[in-house]
């Protein structure tokens, strides 16, 4: 990643149950390197310009660049290139021109949402935070001039704070749908998941595209909230393909629509030879 983008967060007006308040946060995850090899295979780039790059996503600044918040607001922010000027012009990818995660520490309470923007660059989404906690705010998007970027930042729900933990688990029901997972995840490669959706016992077999594919997949290290790189397979099935950097516990969020609703089914799993793969 050669060049940095600035995202600059303010805005009007943030709905937090509890009575509390979100603040900025500017931890990054805990600071583990990934072999070089895996980020080579993700940016491009050679051993001596990746070796100490993180995975995207875990720094709240990133080659120069910071991901800034304010308090008591709702979500609003810019995103301003190397000039320090907005940026008004990016690259359409799965149908979406930024894609905004919002997700708690513990992988729970995800959200896959997509902020409009106005004419100076300026984007905003309503935003309610129901649970006490620390949440990772990631910020995907591209520039039409400029590389692929992940940035991130935390925030804090206050209240009551009560982790969950997520035990290995390849199967997930929502709304009377059960998505089953099948695959393994292998560090340092990319593996293959593929996901079968049924109803009332039933293969659904009229899923409508979502983000321009069967689905779309986010998966995240549970260690540290990386953002993982994921890319949707051709065919009928609803596959993915999953670039997992170290071993150990990940967390995957499949959004899949059907009769006009978009719904996200979860999974933890653990890379082949660790404990166990999910199934």
């Amino acid at each position: 990643m050669k060049t940095g983008y600035k995202v600059a967060l303010y805005g009007t007006a943030l709905a937090v149950i509890f009575g509390g308040t979100w603040a900025a946060g500017a931890a990054t995850g805990p600071p583990e390197t990934p072999p070089a090899h895996a980020e080579e295979a993700s940016h491009g780039g050679t051993h001596d310009e990746t070796q100490s790059k993180l995975p995207p996503g875990l720094s709240v600044s990133d080659n120069g660049y910071t991901l800034r918040l304010d308090e008591n607001r709702s979500l609003a922010f810019q995103i301003e290139g190397p000039d320090g000027l907005p940026i008004t012009k990016f690259a359409v990818e799965h149908e979406k021109r930024l894609h905004l995660i919002i997700v708690r520490r513990d992988g729970s309470n995800f959200q896959h949402v997509h902020p409009d923007m106005a004419p100076d660059g300026t984007w905003s989404i309503p935003l309610t935070l129901t649970q006490a906690g620390s949440y990772r705010v990631f910020a995907d998007f591209k520039p039409e001039d400029g590389p692929k970027t992940t940035l991130g930042a935390d925030i804090q729900v206050a209240g009551d704070y009560r982790p969950q933990n997520h035990i290995n688990s390849s199967t997930f029901t929502v709304d009377g749908y059960e998505v089953s997972l099948t695959g393994e995840l292998n560090a340092g490669k990319a593996s293959t998941v593929t996901m079968e959706i049924t109803k009332n016992g039933t293969k659904v077999t009229d899923l409508q595209n979502y983000l321009g594919a069967k689905g779309h997949l986010v998966a995240l290290r549970a260690s540290d909230l990386a953002y993982l790189h994921v890319h949707p397979e051709q065919g009928d099935q609803v596959k993915f393909a999953v670039e997992v950097p170290t071993a150990g516990k990940y967390r995957l969020f499949l959004d899949f629509q059907h009769d006009d609703v978009v719904r996200t089914a979860e999974f933890t799993l653990t890379t082949h030879g660790e404990g166990g793969h999910g199934h």
